[in-house]
């Protein structure tokens, strides 16, 4: 880590790659020879026009994005989509949700306003430590989709199988998963994500619509930026969008595909994960918050034997350099998010942190 940089655990906004940032400093004053910074640009110019496309042709080369689908660049981050999503997908008025923690309630809460949700599986027995069996789900005929938060960022679980959505279609937040591993994006009929995670900065959202699900025909009580037609039909430059975000998505965009792509990337995050759970697994003072077979590969909660050692361990890591360690309020304990950014060296250097704790209050 150079410029005196701390290791950030935050569950986002996020780290981003250093080489990403030094080539966005180098370029804030004048891009490209513009004579501006891209926040000063008109979204209308043809600069930030050629911003945009090579963001999105970057991000389909990095996916694999079939031609039968749209891509979106959306304002409003992440929980803008929990309404959005039922705005313009419930057409029959009713939809399937998987609740799995903190995020797809709050999905269920949001499209509860537009339709009726019918919740065909839960870990709410368990404090969603665990991915439910989504193998043989009871999907009513009419449902409009079935929506999943392919990765909980606060209860760290992900799916490492899809659920079989028996032809309908499969909605997924993927927000803290997003281009952390290969993606086939026609097993979906909607992806979106929030950038802030493992892209960029905070305060918009990606997302990936088959075009056959593009709808004009939404009811009046649909504000005109909440439809995702309005979006393709403008590629996404209805009104200003987030420009900033565009172009620095668009930086990492290029990044991942110079570091080997999303299969290179998978790795990387694979190794890194290995790391703190094999910690986790050996260690008689930290435990895991999660059925094994279902942990994240990008966010981590543990706690330790008390609320209190819990505090003091924050406090600890955050002296020692290793910030944001501190589980959600929701949920307590404590979480280390280990995005795309996060370095091995990281990762290495916070077990050893925590081992060292563990030897001198275990």
């Amino acid at each position: 880590m150079k410029y005196g940089r701390t290791y950030n655990f935050s569950a986002g906004p996020a780290m981003m790659p250093e080489e990403v940032l030094e080539e966005i400093a180098a370029e804030m004053l004048n891009y490209r020879a513009s004579g501006m910074c891209v926040m000063e640009m008109s979204h209308r110019s043809q600069v930030f026009q050629q911003i945009r496309d090579e963001a999105e042709a970057d991000l389909r080369r990095l996916m694999g994005i079939p031609d039968n689908y749209k891509v979106l660049f959306i304002q409003g981050g992440g929980t803008l989509q929990f309404a959005m999503v039922p705005m313009n997908l419930m057409k029959n008025g009713t939809a399937c949700y998987v609740e799995t923690g903190a995020w797809s309630k709050k999905a269920i809460a949001e499209a509860r306003k537009y339709g009726k949700v019918e919740v065909v599986a839960s870990s709410a027995d368990r404090n969603f430590s665990y991915i439910p069996d989504c193998s043989d789900l009871a999907i009513p005929a009419d449902a409009d989709y079935v929506y999943i938060c392919e990765n909980e960022t606060i209860n760290g679980t992900t799916y490492h199988t899809l659920p079989d959505t028996k032809g309908h279609v499969l909605v997924s937040d993927q927000s803290s998963m997003f281009l952390s591993r290969p993606c086939n994006v026609s097993d979906y009929g909607l992806i979106w994500g929030g950038v802030q995670k493992n892209v960029g900065p905070a305060g918009m959202a990606i997302v990936i619509i088959r075009e056959d699900l593009i709808r004009h025909d939404l009811p009046d009580f649909v504000p005109t930026y909440l439809s995702y037609a309005v979006h393709a039909d403008n590629d996404s430059l209805y009104n200003t969008p987030n420009c900033w975000a565009i172009y620095c998505c668009g930086k990492v965009f290029k990044y991942l595909l110079s570091h080997g792509g999303l299969e290179a990337a998978a790795a990387r995050n694979q190794e890194k994960a290995d790391v703190l759970y094999r910690f986790l697994d050996s260690s008689r003072f930290f435990t895991g918050s999660v059925r094994p077979e279902d942990r994240s590969v990008m966010n981590v909660p543990f706690v330790s034997p008390s609320k209190e050692q819990d505090a003091q361990v924050v406090s600890a890591a955050k002296a020692a350099g290793f910030d944001n360690l501190k589980g959600h309020k929701s949920v307590g304990g404590l979480r280390a998010s280990i995005y795309n950014a996060m370095p091995k060296e990281g990762v290495e250097a916070l077990v050893s942190f925590l081992r060292k704790y563990e030897a001198a209050n275990g």
